[in-house]
């Protein structure tokens, strides 16, 4: 049983530092096209300039963490002090309030966190982007931290990799976990 247990956090530790995937060359514009797919009243020029931002932000955040290594190994710098940040939550937010700042009229960005239920994985993070007024499950996941600064991008019925379940509800159960049993305050 332990050897089996063991075998799996090997499987897992070496999965997660795995390279990226290569590029093929038209990665912003295959974006683009994905998240214009997201509805008819997409604006293309929304769908291009969020693509755009998503990948040039992702290399400049790649610098100012200081990439270097795999996610994980990444993360331990960061744990231990040694890089700036560099998280998936960290990639997360920050790629979020970058895209936020364009005040799309079609898009909307969502969170959402994986395995957040799940004691032998850690959690991760990760932004998703939709049609203005759907939820996150008809979105694109925007992941640059799965891959150590090359941004993964899938629909997130695709994405079957993790299950993502919104960042929102999450930190709801967090609390209740956490302050669920306290008594409220009587006063006095």
């Amino acid at each position: 049983m332990i050897r089996a247990m063991m075998f799996a956090v090997v499987l897992a530790t070496l999965a997660a530092c795995a390279p990226p995937p290569p590029s093929s060359g038209d990665e912003v514009q295959r974006l683009a096209n994905e998240i214009q797919r997201l509805g008819p009243d997409i604006d293309p020029e929304e769908a291009n300039r969020a693509a755009r931002i998503a990948y040039s932000y992702t290399a400049q955040l790649v610098q100012e963490y200081q990439i270097t290594d795999p996610p994980l190994i990444h993360n331990a710098k960061v744990n231990n002090g040694r890089r700036p940040r560099g998280l998936c939550w960290h990639w997360a937010e920050d790629i979020e309030r970058r895209l936020d700042q364009e005040q799309f009229r079609t898009l909307e960005m969502h969170r959402a966190i994986a395995n957040a239920d799940n004691p032998f994985r850690i959690d991760h993070s990760t932004a998703i982007i939709s049609r203005k007024g759907e939820s996150m499950y008809e979105g694109v996941v925007l992941d640059p931290w799965r891959y150590g600064g090359v941004l993964y991008w899938s629909p997130l019925t695709e994405d079957t990799r993790y299950d993502w379940v919104p960042r929102e509800v999450v930190l709801q159960q967090r609390r209740q976990e956490q302050y669920g049993t306290l008594k409220p305050y009587a006063g006095g």
